[in-house]
């Protein structure tokens, strides 16, 4: 049985529908990222799960109890908000303690509990300072504390790590993963970070306009992507795609190479970034003429003219194939497209 389940989870504004009837579910100890772009619904629906907000219609079931009418106090559930929500005037141990003592828990459990919680999270030096005093990933190890300490069966994640640099939230990326997996954690993780979703998750559910566009694991997503907008949203640089006349051909970035014999392309310009360069070229001649912003990387820096005139290739066995009226997967080759058409 799973741990929680969304059925026909939706949400309307008067006519704007934010979500339109999700299915989900989460099992036990499982990361599971909600992932989409601004809009898509992924906030909307963990307002839903928490309690923040009701749904139109629809069931949310946690532990097999039917917990959609229940007020967020009573749902056995932590929650990490993007703004860390610490009350500036608290110490990191009495941030950490609030839900503990709000609950009246009896003292001796609150220290064991918060004993426990700075260990996990690296604070113990830092247990008497003020929020104002802490990094960013300082304030969001204590948002995180606060959740260890609370014990609650299932943890929900908005967006945790947007308010940090990106050296920081690699840093907390593994932090996070790790807490999970040694305590167990069920978490389910907002994010529009493809990265994030893909490096944490152990299951992945796509929004895109209030519906679920895919889920499953980060390898599905990236070896089976069902839609143009699953292939051009996971992937860095994303998937091209490439319109001829029997559908569109998708090839990532990685399987494309310089040729001898192959399509000619035009370059249209370069992206250094150290140990590669991305070129962007436009396809010239063949089924893919007028293909512009195709993107590959080469080893090295590579300094090449805008308008210099090169030759790509790749392995069919590495394309994707989608059709060109509704975007949907039709076939894992160009050959199979052909025969499916």
């Amino acid at each position: 049985m799973s741990f929680l389940r969304a059925s026909g989870l939706a949400k309307h504004y008067q006519q704007q529908i934010a979500v339109a009837g999700l299915d989900f579910e989460v099992e036990q100890g499982q990361f599971v990222a909600l992932l989409g772009p601004s809009g898509c619904g992924k906030s909307t629906t963990l307002n839903m799960l928490a309690g923040l907000e009701h749904p139109t219609r629809g069931k949310i079931q946690l532990q097999q109890q039917d917990i959609t009418h229940f007020p967020p106090g009573q749902r056995q559930l932590s929650m990490v908000f993007q703004s860390y929500a610490l009350f500036p005037h608290l110490s990191v141990q009495e941030n950490i303690l609030f839900g503990l003592k709000a609950r009246k828990m009896a003292r001796s459990e609150q220290q064991k509990r918060l004993k426990h919680a700075l260990e996990l999270v690296d604070l113990g030096q830092h247990m008497h300072k003020k929020p104002a005093q802490l990094s960013g990933g300082q304030c969001q190890r204590v948002a995180l504390a606060r959740s260890i300490v609370s014990q609650a069966p299932l943890c929900l994640m908005d967006e945790p790590l947007s308010n940090l640099d990106s050296k920081l939230r690699n840093e907390m990326r593994s932090e996070i993963r790790r807490l999970q997996q040694s305590l167990g954690l069920t978490v389910v993780y907002v994010t529009h970070d493809q990265v994030e979703a893909m490096s944490m998750a152990d299951h992945i559910i796509l929004l895109n306009r209030g519906k679920i566009e895919q889920q499953g694991s980060p390898e599905s997503f990236y070896q089976q992507p069902q839609s143009t907008f699953v292939a051009a949203f996971i992937g860095h640089p994303p998937m091209n795609l490439l319109p001829h006349a029997e559908g569109i051909l998708g090839v990532r970035p990685e399987h494309i190479q310089l040729a001898e014999r192959g399509h000619p392309v035009r370059v249209q310009h370069c992206d250094y970034q150290g140990p590669s360069t991305i070129l962007n070229v436009s396809i010239s001649d063949g089924p893919y003429r007028g293909a512009d912003n195709v993107q590959f990387s080469v080893s090295g820096k590579q300094q090449l003219t805008s308008g210099s005139q090169l030759k790509i290739n790749w392995d069919p066995n590495k394309e994707h194939s989608f059709c060109s009226t509704n975007g949907q997967r039709l076939a894992s080759s160009y050959t199979n497209l052909k025969s499916a058409i």
